[in-house]
């Protein structure tokens, strides 16, 4: 894929045959979230001048539109496909693109084993880009700073490296719903780092920070995506998973729940997950902040306690990313996904790069 998560227009390639009549397309847009703001000069040309492209070439325009994407019972995927037609299909990208990227760590010594490790702080929290559609991340940010448990491992940039935009000017649209939030993130000396980096390097296709992932109790994962009824996890859900961490999870309603139905566990037992069940986007992040808040107002002894009752299900969730059983699933799921197709030969649009495959 040229690169990975490309959604240009100019960056769409179709695979098709012109010696036989391919009644059926396929376009494969399974690495970003659905955003039709920003994304419709993409599906439009999809719809318009490809499909064009087969009516010239065949003299038909029955053809049926199939829309793979990584995003599960997904509102954004549903009014996409309403407005252009098509049908939507789903698999797990990103389960895949961690399995591949973060292969092999299972067989090296960069961190200390989870049974021997001590807890000194309670959270790790990268946060990269925080901007647009991220924006979740400066409102969990808020109360982290505002509960003042920085005395962890949280790193937040002072300029996005996403968008190039001062914190400052995206703070602004936030004022509203946090009245105080700029007081707030002014009584922090962005940027802050993790230790021994500078400028918020990318880290998404290896794992890293593993000093601080050993002393942490968990892992805070700030997914891509935090906002209304869809499932997206990527590639960030499944660094603590490897790193042999707990985890929070902050994303849309319902993850924790779709990530256990890939045969995952998660932390119920040990502390209140009930943040997962709560619709309204705010509320989910009031309820993750006071879940935090509490979790770092435990004595060192109380976390250790915490984190070796949770072992039994670190080592689940690592055996079942590293011994073939999340793979098996995904195995089916996609099997699954390409029997719905039933046309013999169909036209592979993919929006990320040429298919060769």
């Amino acid at each position: 894929m040229f690169p990975i998560g490309s959604s240009k227009p100019e960056n769409i390639y179709g695979q098709g045959r012109q010696d036989i009549w391919e009644h059926n397309y396929i376009t494969f847009f399974d690495a970003e979230p659905i955003n039709l703001e920003v994304f419709r000069p993409t599906f439009d040309k999809i719809r318009y001048d490809l499909t064009q492209d087969i009516h010239a070439m065949t003299g038909r325009m029955d053809q049926i539109g199939y829309f793979v994407s990584s995003e599960h019972d997904s509102d954004n995927v549903n009014e996409l496909c309403s407005i252009y037609g098509w049908q939507p299909l789903h698999y797990f990208f990103w389960g895949w693109a961690a399995l591949d990227w973060y292969r092999g760590y299972d067989h090296t010594f960069l961190i200390r084993g989870p049974e021997t490790r001590k807890i000194t702080h309670t959270f790790l929290a990268p946060n990269r880009i925080t901007g647009g559609a991220r924006s979740h991340r400066l409102e969990l940010l808020y109360y982290i700073f505002k509960y003042q448990l920085t005395d962890n491992f949280i790193s937040c940039p002072a300029v996005c490296p996403g968008e190039g935009q001062p914190i400052e000017q995206q703070l602004e649209p936030l004022t509203k719903q946090y009245p105080d939030i700029q007081e707030v993130f002014a009584t922090q000396n962005l940027p802050l780092n993790m230790p021994g980096e500078i400028g918020h390097p990318m880290h998404s296709c290896w794992l890293s920070l593993f000093r601080e992932a050993e002393t942490s109790l968990l892992y805070l994962v700030s997914e891509t995506i935090a906002q209304g009824r869809r499932h997206q996890l990527t590639e960030k859900t499944f660094k603590p998973i490897c790193l042999q961490m707990p985890f929070i999870i902050h994303s849309t309603q319902g993850s924790l729940a779709y990530l256990r139905s890939y045969g995952f566990r998660t932390f119920d037992t040990i502390w209140d997950e009930s943040y997962d069940t709560i619709e309204n986007d705010q509320d989910r992040i009031r309820a993750i902040a006071s879940l935090l808040r509490d979790l770092d107002s435990r004595t060192l002894e109380e976390r250790q306690r915490l984190y070796q009752r949770a072992l039994p299900i670190i080592e689940h969730n690592f055996k079942h990313f590293y011994s073939g059983g999340f793979k098996q699933i995904l195995w089916q799921e996609l099997m699954a996904m390409l029997d719905t197709v039933t046309t013999d030969r169909p036209l592979i649009l993919d929006v990320d790069g040429p298919n060769y495959d």
